[in-house]
């Protein structure tokens, strides 16, 4: 299988054999692997595995205050106290995919979204490239067969009015115990009789690379390019919602994070943007256009 780069051992290290056990929740990447990650977009990634955190976005952040410099992806088995987009604390049992990345940016402090719309965009798009018809759900929910796969947290270090430095939390299931409303990447594999992706180490190689694309397109291309992806893998386009001021139609998500909706009543017509939280959209997806579908 050649040599490989350690990911989880109960000590900190990127230069030992990988941990013996189930290969179905073994988390290795070969050395040349790891190369190519490291020279699509980040070179000098530094390495940072647990078995156990309470959040792998809190731990990165300890690490660069302790003076660690980005890139820096941290990994761990199992999270004790991850947090969502709202502050929701939740167990991330083992078999699941929970890494944090580490990134030195300059953005304006407007631009704080588009780093989880440029992930989510990335993501979703590695995993369609291998046949994984993942779809975006606003704000930053992976979709897999209309139930949520993973889930995507940003955060920021503004100094100056200048983002300086980003946290991209990332969780997908693979097998770890999900609710009714998730999915197992694993189990869907099997039920379409899949068998080209078989383990945590190759959806983790998978993740990075969507990832360095979507931070990769966003500096060469900017902003619209990450909104045009994003919207072709947008799952809630043309959902109606309710809203105070009546029944509404999603139409997009804006640079900001915004869902933006168009409401309509008799002899008139508004544009509202709403921020993240503001309305729940659950999990009945409207039907897409064919030529729009994952």
């Amino acid at each position: 299988m050649g040599e490989f780069t350690t990911l989880f051992l109960p000590k900190n290290t990127e230069n030992a054999s990988c941990m013996a056990g189930d290969d179905l929740l073994s988390f290795c990447l070969t050395a040349k692997e790891l190369a190519e990650i490291r020279a699509q977009s980040w070179p000098n990634l530094t390495v940072q595995s647990f078995e156990t955190l309470p959040s792998t976005n809190q731990r990165a952040w300890e690490l660069q205050q302790a003076g660690i410099q980005p890139p820096l992806l941290v990994l761990a088995q199992q999270q004790s106290a991850g947090q969502g987009q709202w502050g929701r604390v939740w167990q991330s049992e083992p078999g699941g995919l929970y890494l944090s990345l580490l990134l030195a940016v300059d953005l304006p402090v407007q631009q704080a979204a588009i780093v989880t719309l440029w992930s989510a965009w990335g993501i979703a798009t590695a995993l369609n490239d291998q046949g994984i018809p993942v779809g975006l759900k606003w704000p930053n929910d992976l979709v897999l067969a209309g139930r949520k796969l993973g889930g995507i947290k940003g955060e920021s270090h503004i100094e100056r009015e200048r983002i300086t430095q980003v946290v991209i939390g990332v969780g997908l299931n693979w097998r770890n115990p999900v609710p009714a409303t998730g999915i197992q990447l694993q189990a869907w594999l099997q039920e379409n009789k899949r068998d080209d992706v078989t383990n945590l180490g190759a959806l983790l190689g998978f993740t990075l690379q969507g990832l360095a694309r979507g931070y990769r397109t966003y500096q060469t291309q900017g902003v619209e390019a990450i909104l045009a992806g994003y919207h072709h893998y947008f799952l809630n386009l043309g959902q109606i919602v309710s809203l105070e001021q009546g029944q509404g139609r999603v139409t997009g998500v804006s640079a900001q994070g915004e869902l933006l909706v168009e409401v309509r009543s008799p002899g008139a017509m508004s544009r509202l943007a709403l921020p993240p939280g503001a309305v729940s959209l659950g999990y009945a997806f409207p039907p897409r256009p064919a030529e729009d579908r994952v």
